[in-house]
Order: C-alpha cells, then structure tokens, then sequence
C-alpha cells in the first residue's frame, strides 16, 4: 500500500539533479519537523527518564587494550553527523564547481546575504551576552536550517520563483560553509598535533586517490574513516572530517556530455543493425551494446554526485531524524518558560536568528541591489525577498549542534539556547511562510 506524500506531487515532473535536491530536502524537512515534536512529547511524558537515559547509554568498542567509549547521544552528534556534515561538503563542492555559486554574477547576492545573515546574529548575541557566561554562544543564531527553509518555499509552490529558490540554496550553502569554519576554528578548545597531522596526511591521500584517477568509493571510505578517528582525538569536533573528505571525492565525469553522445549514437546504430529473435529476444551482441551503454552511462556521473544522490535518502530518513530525537527532546516547565526565555542566552539567540538574520540577508541583500553590485531574483520582488529572510531565520539543526559545543557539559545554558532555537525558528518559519503566502506578491 502506497503512502500519500502530499508534496511528492509537486515533483513528478523532476528531471534535474537540483530538482531531485529540493525533494531530498523537502522530505528531510518534514521528516525532521515530526522527530521533534516527537520528542518534545518524549521528554515530558511519563517516559521522559527512560527517554533520557537511553541517549545517555554508553556503547563502547574494544580491540585488545584499545577502547572507544562514548554515550549513544555522543556517537550520533560525532559519529552519524559525520556523514550529514559529508553531505554539506559535497553540495558545497557542486555549487561551487557547477551550480550556482560557480557563476559569480549569480552568487554575489546569496554570498553577501548569507555574510550579513551570519555576522549580525552574532553581533546582536554578544551584544546581549557579552561578559555573561552565555557569551561563547555566538555561534548559535549564525546558521540556517536549508531542510526547514527550503520546505516552506517548496510548499508555497508557484508562489515564489525558482530564482528565489535558488537563492535560498546558495545563500544557506554559503552559511553551511560559515558554520563549519565557525566550528573548525572557534569551538575547538585543545589541539592535539599529532592526530590532527594524521588527518592531514589522511586528506593528503585522498587528494592523491583523486588526482590518480581513483574512483572506487571504498578506497575514499576507508582513509576517510581512519581521517575521522583521527580527528575525534585531535581535538577538532570530528564532523569536520566529512566536510574535508567531500571536497577530494572526484567531481569529473570520465567522458564529457559530447563524447557520450557520439559514443552511443554508434552504439545504437550498431544495435538496430542486428534482429530480434522471436520478437523480443535480443542477439548476444546487443546484449553486450546494452552493458557498453550502461558503462557509458555511469562513466558521465561522478563519484560526488554518486554519493550526494545516494547519502540523500539515508541522511534523511536516519540521521537527522535521531538527530532531532537525541537533541530536540527538552522538558518543559510552563511555569518557569516566561523566565527561561527572557535569559541572555535564550534572548540572543531569538533577537539573532529573526532581527540579525531579517536585517543582515534582507539589509545587505537591499544594499547590494541598490548599488548596482547585484540583481534581484528574475520573477521576485523585495518584499518576497524580505519573507524569505525570515525563512533564513530557521537555525534548527546547525543552531542545536553548535549549542552543543558552546556549552559543553553546561545543561543550564543548553536547554536555555535550545528553547530559544525552537522559539525563535518557529516563529521566524511560520512568519516567513504567512508572508510569502498572504502578503508578498510576485508581480
């Protein structure tokens, strides 16, 4: 029996690689969306101990004297967000190479939005918290949500050009990449130098893997995850290891566009030159023009876009959502909610993610078109650019993560900035959305 996706109706016409990126997204999304609810419910029902407890089990692995001990919580947020944070590093790399950013007339718009949507934030938090314990919290209202935002926009439908989708793309991209230097190089409290040189030495022989024309996706997996162990033990958060195995994975087909057409146009003309048996058996030879075909095939794909296409679906349906289950679960004391929002870290993080956001994308974004420095979306106006600055303003899963890593071991602090992460998105979400929906026109 079929299960009715509402959204899936809007892509059955999808035949572009970007299309099939805005499905990928659309269903993280929603899925993502549900996670946590769920575990909101979780961490204030009866089972909200048992709940707890399981994420704070320890699973260890053992060989001879060696051991790797952490709390299942811990393995999701540095083991499986290794393989999320992998995923950022290949659409980083493909916008890059080939899509939107690679154009610079293009990208100037999402690039100097996303900057602004990332600097003022964190201007606006340690304006509030400067001084405070909170202050190394800074991070947290820098990043955007690009499941969450991209969702709203694909559920408005005609409403909003594909321009301005596609500038939401590129500008949360931009701000993946700000998030993964943020925490490469800020939250990092104690460099371990022999572990980080074997990590290097371990990109190093990716880069080599790639540049010997290497394309196996083991090779690149095995190096990759000693990289990563490395990484967890040089005191770099260890998710930075996915980011930085993306960017060696070979992002060059082997035959360019024109040498597979030429190639088989050949082949098809060979094959209609031998008959069908009985009607639909095919000749030994066709058979074989079918495999050279399918090689063809697979040899004008990339390795990169091999694994983004086929991590999609894995990350979406596994990753994010234990993610959100581990880490979105918060108990909620409606008598004390009024106070706890008020703190300095929960205030910071809600005036960053909906002022520092609306006013750093929209702002510069303003700014630029104004100057002549770059254009508006084809098909939008500035009051639906305005909405989605809002939609900016979702910093769900980036936002938690960083959290996370401002204020390790501190749960004050942490439950304070993420109940000022959920506020603070579902407002600027639902904002953004009735906006773009009721107000905003695209004449």
């Amino acid at each position: 029996m079929r299960i009715y996706a509402p959204w899936e109706k809007t892509f059955k016409k999808i035949s572009t690689p970007f299309e099939h990126f805005l499905h990928a997204q659309t269903t993280t999304g929603i899925i993502l969306m549900f996670m946590t609810l769920l575990a909101l419910v979780l961490a204030n029902s009866p089972v909200a101990e048992i709940y707890s407890n399981f994420f704070h089990t320890k699973v260890n692995f053992t060989i001879g004297s060696w051991e790797l001990s952490h709390t299942i919580h811990h393995w999701i947020n540095d083991g499986l967000m290794a393989i999320f944070f992998f995923i950022i590093g290949l659409e980083i790399k493909r916008e890059i190479v080939v899509g939107e950013l690679s154009n610079m007339k293009v990208a100037i718009l999402p690039i100097l939005s996303a900057i602004g949507g990332m600097l003022l934030p964190a201007l606006i938090y340690l304006s509030i918290n400067h001084g405070n314990a909170g202050s190394a919290g800074w991070g947290i209202p820098m990043a955007t949500d690009i499941a969450f935002a991209i969702s709203a926009l694909v559920l408005l439908g005609k409403r909003v050009s594909p321009a301005l989708v596609t500038f939401l793309v590129a500008l949360a991209i931009v701000d993946d990449l700000g998030a993964v230097l943020v925490i490469a190089i800020f939250y990092t409290d104690q460099i371990n130098l022999l572990p980080l040189l074997l990590a290097g030495l371990s990109f190093l022989i990716l880069i080599a893997f790639n540049r010997f024309g290497i394309r196996m996706i083991l090779p690149y997996f095995i190096v990759g995850l000693f990289m990563w162990f490395f990484m967890l033990d040089s005191g770099v958060h260890a998710t930075i290891a996915g980011v930085i195995a993306a960017l060696a994975i070979p992002s060059k087909p082997k035959r360019t566009p024109l040498d597979f057409s030429e190639h088989v146009k050949k082949l098809l003309d060979e094959y209609d030159r031998y008959p069908v048996e009985k009607g639909y058996m095919l000749h030994e030879r066709q058979k074989a023009i079918l495999i050279n075909i399918k090689d063809s095939i697979d040899a004008t794909g990339t390795p990169a876009s091999k694994l983004e296409n086929d991590l999609h679906l894995p990350v979406a349906l596994i990753v994010i959502p234990l993610f959100a289950l581990a880490n979105a679960g918060i108990a909620i004391d409606f008598s004390s909610i009024g106070e706890t929002i008020t703190t300095p870290v929960s205030m910071g993080i809600i005036a960053g993610l909906i002022l520092g956001k609306v006013i750093g994308i929209f702002g510069v974004a303003w700014l630029a078109i104004k100057l002549g420095i770059a254009k508006l979306p084809k098909g939008s106006t500035i009051n639906q650019l305005f909405g989605v600055s809002f939609l900016g303003g979702i910093g769900f899963t980036m936002s938690i993560f960083v959290a996370d890593l401002a204020f390790p071991g501190n749960e004050a602090l942490i439950f304070q900035a993420k109940v000022g992460i959920l506020a603070a998105s579902l407002f600027a979400g639902l904002f953004g959305f009735l906006w773009l929906r009721f107000i905003a026109s695209s004449k």
